[in-house]
């Protein structure tokens, strides 16, 4: 009888567990196995080179610059994003009128759509949007500067060095902040309310609540979302390549994607090409993987 069980069950897994093979392992297998060749990409050439691809690599500046803008994204935007929608889940969801308790605001629901509809923007427009918006002559930005009276902070932000990627960085932020808001706001409407009703009979104020129930208990939201934004963060490709699809001025903002892209369809090196997205999906592997052990906590239980 239990055999049987296990057939039937195998029988249902065996159609998706194929498929993930078929589109899933199967085009990681294949990139890895071009990454050793020099293929063109447009011919049917394709010799073997062994660990050449990687060994060109490891001495390639432009490689290496790119990965430095990707950690840069990596750091900076999932801080600044998660700390602003923790910021305002606590706000809305926390800051109402039961004191240190779980009672959100008046519109909290309407607080949610609207800081919601950045993330309902494709990337691809709002990537259209923001390069009209830091236009150095007709550009919104420049524009309220220069009627605020500051006109002497009016710059081209998207083609200086120093201020290109932080200008792609704030779009990112804006984009992604309304999506970590809802979440979190989930997450702490989840939450027990006795725990916050003993914290409030105990004479806990807001900020120790938050400190010692609220931000323990979702810990594992954040740190999967913290992982989940910077997985986004080693790509960065689509917004990037709308923006600034030459890699910004001087390179600044090129990131490995953009990178992998032109040396794939402009330079006709699929083979070194496989090699860079072998290179980035590792290391979005060594990243990932000791951050959720470190992450690895007793859970609460409530």
């Amino acid at each position: 009888m239990r055999y049987g069980k296990y057939r039937f069950i195998a029988s249902f897994l065996a159609v998706p567990l194929l498929l993930y093979i078929v589109f899933v392992i199967s085009p990681y297998v294949q990139a890895f196995s071009i990454s050793m060749t020099d293929w063109s990409g447009f011919s049917s050439d394709r010799n073997f080179i062994g660990l050449g691809n990687y060994a060109e690599l490891a001495g390639d500046g432009r490689f290496w610059r790119a990965m430095s803008h990707n950690l840069q994204m990596l750091i900076v935007v999932p801080l600044v994003t998660l700390g602003i929608a923790l910021f305002l889940a606590s706000m809305t969801t926390l800051g109402g009128r039961r004191g240190a308790g779980r009672g959100g605001v008046r519109g909290s629901r309407f607080y949610q759509v609207v800081f919601f509809f950045p993330h309902v923007v494709p990337l691809v427009i709002a990537g259209v949007l923001f390069g009209f918006f830091y236009n150095p002559q007709a550009g919104l930005l420049n524009g309220l500067l220069r009627v605020a009276g500051f006109e002497w902070l009016t710059r081209a932000w998207l083609g200086d060095t120093t201020f290109a990627l932080p200008a792609v960085m704030a779009v990112l932020i804006w984009i992604y902040v309304g999506f970590y808001y809802v979440v979190f706001s989930a997450a702490m409407k989840s939450l027990p309310t006795d725990v916050f009703e003993a914290a409030v009979l105990d004479g806990a104020g807001r900020f120790r609540t938050f400190r010692s129930i609220t931000l323990p208990m979702i810990t594992d939201t954040l740190k999967t979302s913290y992982v989940y934004l910077g997985i986004l963060m080693l790509d960065g490709f689509a917004l990037l390549q709308v923006i600034l699809p030459d890699g910004g001025p001087d390179g600044s903002t090129e990131v490995v994607a953009q990178y992998l892209y032109r040396a794939a369809f402009t330079d006709g090196r699929f083979g070194y090409a496989s090699a860079i997205g072998v290179a980035l999906c590792l290391v979005t592997l060594v990243l990932a993987v000791p951050f959720l052990r470190m992450g690895r906590r007793e859970r609460v239980e409530y």
